[in-house]
């Protein structure tokens, strides 16, 4: 307990996360602080590029084995299921509609790839040794959820979806935008795209740009997660009024759910206590680009101010500053 507290207290002081606090502050003190949003999306493009060329390094290193099968199909598992979980979980808690809960869901059963990113550091901090491919398996662990959340949606919505104005079913161009939104989001293919070059060109390939991926990496991921405090204090001053005391529980409490729910899987693939920490944390992760991205087209009468501030709000700062080393301790557990 004593090294997890301590683990805690590393993370919250760590310059990453003080600059989420200070981007955290000055929004919700209505500083004019802001990063262009052009910026942004280059800082978040090249994390994902670093964390995606770098798992596809390590696979070109150990090569493909039973492991990485195992974690792939234990990763869509998860993501599929985790939503189920988090709808029927919410409706109980809340008072939320069906479409709402439906998109929270989703959220909570695909992946924050900048919350891997910043466990992957503490992982690393901490000496422990992880699996090359969970990369690989964040990126399978987007999509199984959003289907699942559409799925609840069309299943459990009926009557009340139809009075609240939603689609009763979608037609085909709406179903092919949907698809293509889904399996050709940007985050995915950049991430993928870089797992695949990564393990193309392999450790001779890390070399040549390890001055452009590698020593650059703190220091962008500083800038991103300041963006990403401004934008969270945002949603936080913006949702406000629709979040009340239920769904700020549900939000502080699913990832803890998806954490469990991750711990039998981490532990029947066998992986290392860097890897079960890493796919625990991805079980306890909220989508907060490709999910919102998906429910625009897919459930357009889901508020956006609800799901957002959850993920981005309430269980992004969480699983940063408190989470984290939660996940570090279990997964180290998990590995005897």
């Amino acid at each position: 307990m004593d090294g997890t507290l301590s683990l805690a207290l590393d993370n919250i002081l760590s310059p990453p996360v003080l600059f989420f606090a200070l981007g955290l502050a000055a929004s919700l003190a209505r500083s004019d602080l802001a990063i262009p949003e052009a910026v942004a999306k280059t800082l978040a493009i090249y994390l994902m590029i670093a964390i995606g060329f770098k798992g596809g390094v390590e696979v070109a290193k150990f090569g493909f084995d039973t492991g990485l099968i195992m974690a792939l199909i234990g990763g869509a598992v998860l993501s599929a299921l985790i939503p189920l979980t988090a709808f029927f979980y919410l409706r109980s808690l809340s008072r939320l509609g069906t479409t709402d809960a439906a998109a929270v869901a989703a959220h909570y059963g695909s992946i924050s790839i900048v919350t891997l990113v910043a466990a992957t550091q503490a992982v690393r901090s901490l000496g422990l040794q992880a699996e090359g491919y969970i990369v690989a398996v964040a990126a399978v662990m987007e999509t199984p959820a959003i289907l699942t959340a559409l799925w609840m949606a069309v299943r459990f919505g009926g009557k009340e979806r139809q009075e609240n104005g939603g689609p009763v079913e979608q037609d085909d161009g709406t179903r092919k935008a949907l698809m293509r939104e889904i399996m050709l989001n940007g985050s995915v293919v950049v991430l993928v795209g870089a797992f695949v070059i990564g393990w193309i060109t392999g450790e001779e390939g890390l070399e040549r740009i390890a001055p452009f991926i590698v020593d650059p990496f703190q220091g962008v991921l500083c800038l991103f997660l300041l963006d990403m405090g401004v934008v969270a204090g945002r949603g936080l001053r913006q949702g406000a009024k629709l979040l009340d005391w239920r769904l700020v529980v549900f939000g502080l409490t699913m990832p803890l759910i998806g954490a469990v729910m991750a711990m039998p899987v981490a532990w029947i693939i066998g992986l290392q206590a860097g890897g079960a920490a890493l796919l625990i944390t991805l079980a306890a992760s909220a989508s907060y680009i490709a999910v919102p991205a998906a429910m625009r087209v897919a459930l357009p009468d889901a508020k956006p101010a609800i799901y957002l501030t959850l993920s981005l709000g309430i269980t992004f700062p969480f699983n940063l500053t408190l989470g984290i080393p939660l996940y570090a301790a279990l997964g180290t557990f998990l590995a005897g």
